[in-house]
């Protein structure tokens, strides 16, 4: 059944009570049409609950706009959605990145993820290729993806919004990394459902690496907001030699502040009994939040990026396939992951709205009971990297 306007609609009571779904929710596509967003191919998601989303196509499929009941949840910064043509992978020493960076979700990927880096390219046996250089967060998100299917699956009684596409990394004498990306939403729910796989097309051994870059704004985010997360132990933060300089711990988040200079922390998350981790940020004044749920065996590490400078106001919800340090740190300790021909990853990401205080409340205490967090805002940073596991690798073969 559908849950709609406080009641229980069967997929015969919806159609009874209008000429098209879509009068309620559904997806649509769309084209913008002005200034660096011009051309980019776009899906508006409506739930019906007031959960409005929208996919970029031609960015990954990658999720920009977000909101609920009108309250922004997702982050737009000045660059604004700008269209793939527009960017230049190696400018500005690998930064140039930045002017494309915008939304609820940027990934990062797929052989790269971090700061910008040159790695060894000889698993490639071309001559000419000495090296593999990457900017920051890799290519990804900038490459245009191929639509595949997008609309409205009954499952009975229940009505599920969906977008599927690929998007293709790919060079001659180098990597040919294919994401296969579905995006799923209930109609009467308020959460969305995002499941990757990431297969090696290719005939090179290829080395894999996955960052899901989600960005929540104002005002989700906002002065007294918490962050909320089942933490072990931190073992690292960005800003370690100048830890309270700044006055601004992991936990309580400031108001926007002039010359904010980013923290980033990696925190080693507990899971619950199914292996998942939820993480949210929640604004109490508001009644609403935010949770991101990963699996612990696809999605290890956790990292939390304050951008609280005025005019860029984000924190940042970073589950990633590896530890903070990169690829060279991966590589030492034989955690980096290479696909063969045809191997493939797996990965689900969970987002759910916090609608209220009971559901802050219940949120609260199902990520308590995995571990509960550090209640000093400036935990004592361990140091320890915990081992990530070999992630599990499967040979089926693209949808």
């Amino acid at each position: 059944m559908v849950a709609l306007y406080g009641r229980q609609f069967s997929r015969r009571d919806l159609a009874m009570h209008a000429g098209a779904l879509s009068q309620f929710a559904g997806v649509r596509l769309m084209t913008l049409g002005d200034g660096v967003e011009r051309g980019v191919r776009m899906l508006e998601f409506r739930t019906g609950t007031g959960l409005r989303f929208t996919v970029l196509a031609d960015r990954a499929f990658d999720i920009a706009d977000c909101e609920y009941k009108g309250a922004a949840i997702g982050w737009h910064s000045p660059t604004g959605f700008r269209h793939p043509g527009l960017h230049e992978y190696e400018g500005e020493g690998g930064l140039a990145w930045l002017r494309s960076f915008s939304g609820l979700l940027c990934t990062g990927g797929l052989d790269h993820i971090l700061f910008m880096h040159s790695d060894d390219a000889a698993h490639y046996h071309y001559v000419h290729r000495k090296s593999v250089d990457s900017s920051i967060h890799g290519r990804v998100s900038t490459i245009p993806g191929r639509l595949l299917a997008y609309g409205e699956e009954w499952r009975g009684d229940e009505c599920v919004l969906f977008c599927e596409g690929q998007v293709h990394q790919a060079t001659v004498f180098g990597e040919d990394l294919h994401l296969i990306r579905r995006i799923e939403a209930r109609v009467g729910g308020s959460s969305i459902t995002l499941h990757d796989r990431v297969v090696n097309h290719g005939f090179y051994r290829t080395p894999h690496m996955m960052l899901y870059h989600i960005n929540v704004g104002h005002p989700v985010l906002a002065e007294g907001s918490r962050y909320l997360a089942p933490i072990l132990h931190t073992p690292w933060a960005a800003h370690a030699d100048q830890y309270r300089a700044q006055a601004v711990g992991y936990r309580h988040m400031p108001a926007p502040r002039v010359n904010f200079h980013e923290q980033v922390w990696e925190h080693w998350m507990g899971a619950d009994c199914d292996g998942r981790v939820p993480v949210a940020l929640v604004n109490d004044t508001l009644g609403l939040g935010f949770m991101v749920e990963t699996d612990k065996c696809e999605l290890p590490c956790h990292y939390e990026w304050q951008n609280f400078h005025a005019g860029h106001y984000a924190l940042g919800l970073e589950p990633s396939s590896n530890h903070v340090m990169g690829k060279p740190f991966a590589k030492e300790r034989g955690e980096l992951t290479w696909l063969e021909h045809g191997e493939a990853r797996d990965y689900t990401v969970r987002f759910s709205v916090l609608d209220g205080a009971s559901a802050i409340a219940a949120a609260e205490q199902r990520i308590a009971g995995i571990a509960v967090q550090p209640g000093d805002d400036y935990p004592a940073l361990t140091g320890r990297w915990d081992a990530i596991p070999a992630p599990p690798v499967s040979g089926r073969p693209e949808r």
